[in-house]
């Protein structure tokens, strides 16, 4: 396909592309910016090498993503909250030739990382490389970015995402929805998540306005939505109920306002209740980093009923259930033309969850009703997805064991009303060890983010097995313990 920035500055040079603050950018203006901040980055990148991105949600970091997909570089995007620990092996797994880092994030930890860095506000005083051409097409099979995913092995994989996964998963956003050109996105969450890069991609495709929110302050961002033309909000449900929680009980949001589109795990039904009664519609949704956001949404007619279901899947994707009991709950299977294309040096462990006949098992479980909205019933692998964010225990438990005095450790997630689950430890020590809760968490927190660390740790005397001794990880809120 045509280059879809440049593609969109022909098609519609006058209408808004970018709103930040009180500054607006139409398509021809942000095409001029990104080309300019492209023809200086091209000192230092080419096409086909790999940048990374330590960024936070400003405009700076947005022009900066968009300057390297003109050049034709695959973006490596760092989540700003990872540990240096954590940094350092994504930038060394993924070869990135430079990582530009920009200034208004807190770039303590990758300060601590020896790599070639490059400060966004830097690229102003660059002179332009006059040799620089933007790529004059998009190829649908080829890399435009590679976004790290933890897994059970303790080690996060790189997954290798195409125009072509972009392209059809905003298609079938865009049908859902019922999205056209008077809409407009609010995009609060973080943009080196695919739920923000996906926005910034639709935004192209549909020809639609970003507001780029650059923190999540929720009296601006409701004020956003009641004065503004804004349609489309994407949140997760801890950022969901904050909204609410903030919003004036003589207040309504804009008579052109559309829906939540929410991710990042289920929502309570008092918290749907309320949006009821606000008359805000909330689509929840489902997907994944290795399907490029979301492959199942709930439309706006069904949401009511289908209260706990995640949806039907869109137009572009095949879902089954695989493997099914008696209750007709089993394997959660996609094919699609928006599953990623594999993982980065790990090729071989992303062809394992492709089945004989080509769908991507999603190692999650669920089932289908009579009527194909899908309910999702968790995590085959305990994954914990607190406040949007998905943490592996294994990977957690895997950091902890170096520990010394630690004899074993078992997280779990735990219900939480503002995060939806927080992760909680089980721990048995060593005979003379001497560590406490204060201990492990300070630990923790120098290995990996912080929302990976347990919030509790509880010492317990024997860890729950089956007969073969498998843990059963289920019966750890059964057993007595005493706090740390």
């Amino acid at each position: 396909m045509e280059n879809w920035l440049t593609k969109r500055a022909k098609l519609d040079p006058n209408k808004t592309a970018l709103i930040i603050e009180h500054s607006d950018f139409t398509f021809s203006e942000l095409n001029s910016t990104v080309q300019l901040c492209a023809k200086k980055l091209y000192n230092h990148i080419h096409k086909g090498e790999r940048a990374a991105l330590f960024i936070s949600n400003s405009f700076n970091g947005y022009i900066a993503i968009l300057a390297l997909q003109q050049i034709g570089a695959e973006i490596v995007f760092l989540n700003s909250r990872l540990s240096s620990d954590e940094l350092k092996f994504q930038l060394n797994d993924s070869g990135a030739k430079l990582c530009l880092v920009d200034d208004s994030s807190d770039y303590h930890q990758i300060n601590k990382v020896n790599t070639n860095k490059i400060f966004l506000s830097d690229i102003l005083s660059m002179q332009p490389n006059h040799d620089y051409q933007p790529v004059a097409e998009f190829d649908n099979n080829d890399v435009t970015s590679i976004m790290y995913t933890s897994g059970t092995s303790g080690r996060p994989k790189g997954v290798l995402q195409t125009f072509g996964n972009h392209f059809y998963s905003a298609i079938g956003t865009s049908l859902n929805l019922g999205i056209n050109d008077k809409d407009s996105w609010v995009l609060t969450v973080p943009l080196f998540h695919i739920s923000g890069f996906s926005i910034m991609m639709r935004s192209l495709i549909y020809g639609i306005p970003v507001y780029l929110i650059t923190n999540f302050n929720e009296e601006y961002i409701n004020k956003v939505l009641v004065n503004e033309r804004a349609t489309v909000i994407s949140l997760v449900p801890t950022m969901l109920k904050r909204l609410l929680n903030n919003l004036p009980t003589d207040k309504h949001y804009n008579k052109y306002f559309k829906c939540v589109f929410l991710g990042g795990g289920p929502i309570d039904n008092w918290t749907l209740l309320r949006c009821n009664m606000l008359h805000i519609p909330v689509i929840q949704s489902y997907g994944m980093t290795e399907t490029a956001s979301n492959v199942v949404a709930l439309n706006f007619a069904d949401a009511e009923r289908k209260v706990g279901s995640s949806g039907k899947a869109l137009f572009p994707v095949n879902l089954r259930i695989n493997h099914a009991d008696s209750d007709g709950i089993g394997d959660i299977e996609i094919k699609a033309p928006n599953v990623a294309k594999g993982y980065l040096n790990k090729q071989s462990l992303f062809n394992k969850k492709i089945t004989d006949d080509g769908f991507y098992k999603t190692g999650d479980i669920g089932y289908l009703d009579d009527e194909n909205f899908l309910y999702v019933k968790g995590r085959k692998d305990d994954m914990i997805i607190s406040g949007g964010e998905n943490i592996y225990p294994e990977e957690v438990e895997n950091i902890y064991s170096k520990l010394s005095g630690l004899e074993s450790i078992f997280v779990i997630g735990v219900q939480n009303e503002e995060w939806g689950e927080i992760p909680v430890a089980y721990v048995t020590l060593d005979k003379d060890a001497f560590l406490s809760g204060v201990d492990l968490i300070g630990f923790g927190r120098e290995k990996m983010a912080h929302y990976k660390v347990p919030k509790e740790f509880r010492l317990i005397k024997e860890v729950p097995r089956t007969a073969s001794g498998k843990v059963l990880r289920r019966k750890f809120k059964d057993i007595e313990y005493e706090k740390m």
